[in-house]
């Protein structure tokens, strides 16, 4: 599947208007497992330096910039730089943030394989980001080099074990722009560790519960609205589906899974 035509489409309905963004912010929030995740060690940050105000973060990889408008929004006297390397997304996030009133927020169009700002950030996220990026090492050699000594870098991604839907070794990557299927946690691992980072935390998403929440709201609807004239169906087929997928989705935040096709990793400098 190639998801970067399916992002065009959203991003082409969307565009930079405040209530359809924040509705689709919304909607990210509620069906998104990985954002469950990532709100939940977003929240760690936020309790450990509720005191703080000159904090810098920077949102790699932003997309659709939803990451940096909760963050922005939950501390409106930090300062986020969002970055990406389309340049729609970042004039449509430009102009998303400055009709919504958020002014902590500089949004920039930047390639991770190139982008360092020395000793600046203390916390650097990249949610679903790496796995599309073929020079990784790279990429983590210039998160260290821009974060300030004791700050956090969390990355969410697939992991191998099924990370881009695949099973075997006959199976293509349900996202056609990923360059890998996913990393084991001694790869990533490896590789933060040979950039400088120490590895606090690293833990399986996506496990039975989260599997079975993803293929029911993300992976089936994506298929079936391949097809046009299907869509209103999927509109009943949400209605039935999702108290359930809140409730398998609730049970993967909760659970310590032993395997999962996603990986969220917190490593600090």
């Amino acid at each position: 599947m190639k998801y970067e035509s399916v992002k065009k489409q959203i991003g082409k309905i969307i565009g930079a208007s405040v209530f359809l963004r924040k509705v689709f912010y919304k909607l990210l929030n509620i069906l998104l497992l990985r954002t469950w995740h990532v709100h939940k060690e977003l929240k760690h940050f936020f309790k450990k330096n509720k005191n703080s105000v000159n904090i810098s973060v920077l949102d790699a990889g932003s997309g659709f910039g939803q990451y940096s408008y909760y963050i922005a929004k939950k501390k409106p006297v930090w300062k986020i730089e969002s970055i990406d390397i389309n340049a729609n997304d970042i004039n449509d996030c430009k102009a998303f943030l400055k009709n919504a009133g958020i002014n902590n927020v500089v949004c920039k169009l930047a390639d991770l394989t190139s982008y360092i700002n020395p000793s600046e950030y203390d916390l650097i996220l990249s949610v679903d980001v790496m796995e599309h990026i073929e020079n990784d090492e790279l990429v983590f050699n210039n998160f260290f080099k821009s974060l300030k000594n004791g700050g956090l870098l969390i990355i969410s991604t697939p992991s191998n074990l099924g990370g881009s839907d695949v099973i075997n070794n006959n199976d293509s990557s349900f996202i056609d722009e990923h360059v890998r299927e996913g990393y084991s946690k001694e790869d990533i691992s490896s590789k933060l560790k040979k950039a400088g980072f120490k590895i606090q935390d690293i833990y399986y998403t996506y496990g039975k519960y989260g599997k079975l929440s993803w293929r029911l709201s993300m992976k089936y609807p994506l298929l079936l609205g391949k097809n046009k004239w299907l869509l209103p169906v999927l509109v009943f087929y949400y209605v039935i589906i999702m108290p359930f997928c809140l409730l398998l989705n609730y049970a993967d935040l909760q659970t310590k899974n032993k395997t999962g096709t996603g990986l969220i990793i917190k490593a600090y400098k």
